[in-house]
């Protein structure tokens, strides 16, 4: 079975979040403290660890950090912060996703599983699928229906966020860090420049074809399916 480790000082969250697991398939341990996490890290290396960032002992983003530079194991982080800036902060620091509290457990379970593929392909998929959407991050390229569709470096960056984590609403904000990865100070509202950009080659590729969503006051997700019409469907070409 696949272990994940809960490191979270509520019970009551603990707890919500060992069920669902559990019931999912995975062996889980929990614990409260950073202390007793590197304890845990130590005796057991898990396959993922689900992290709370506020921990009476600390700050979370330190065992982030740590585990990024040393054995690499996956952190789907837990905060109920508000400001963006830390959910951005946790990513920097080594976090592969993030949830926000209260979340769905069903949710969590999906990011899990996510994030653990992700990590079976060996970090970053080559190949990320999604409805009529392939996206090949070894060759920069990406498809609807074996189309090819020219997108610019950073709309590139901007979809395969999308795509990595597709049950996921990423901001504006989200969306700079991972399409600009701190190399220049922009805009956040460049992104919706990008985003119409992106829209415009896909419909261009597939007449009507749009696999992004917009989520009003929050950000963009992945659409959910990303097909093309039906007569794009029956002839590519």
């Amino acid at each position: 079975m696949t272990s994940i480790l809960i490191v979270d000082d509520e019970p009551a969250v603990a707890d919500v979040l060992s069920f669902a697991l559990r019931k999912a398939g995975f062996l889980v341990h929990t614990v409260g403290t950073l202390a007793d996490a590197r304890r845990a890290l130590r005796a057991a290396p898990p396959a993922l660890v689900v992290l709370d960032l506020g921990l009476p002992d600390g700050d979370g983003l330190e065992l982030c950090r740590a585990l990024r530079d040393g054995p690499g194991i996956p952190v789907l982080v837990l905060t109920c912060r508000d400001e963006e800036v830390d959910r951005i902060l946790g990513l920097e620091q080594g976090a592969d996703d993030y949830v926000i509290k209260p979340f769905s457990p069903r949710e969590v379970v999906a990011r899990v599983r996510t994030i653990l593929r992700r990590a079976t392909a060996g970090g970053a998929a080559a190949l990320l699928r999604h409805g009529d959407l392939a996206l090949n991050i070894d060759e920069h390229r990406v498809t609807v229906l074996g189309v090819v569709v020219e997108l610019t470096p950073r709309e590139f960056d901007v979809v395969r966020a999308l795509l990595s984590s597709p049950l996921r609403v990423f901001s504006r904000e989200a969306l700079v860090e991972r399409a600009y990865r701190g190399e220049a100070l922009v805009s956040a509202r460049t992104i919706d420049s990008h985003i119409k950009g992106i829209r415009r080659k896909f419909d261009a590729a597939a007449a009507g074809f749009d696999p992004i969503e917009t989520v009003h006051g929050v950000g963009y997700r992945a659409r959910e399916p990303a097909q093309a019409p039906a007569r794009d469907r029956d002839d590519p070409a």
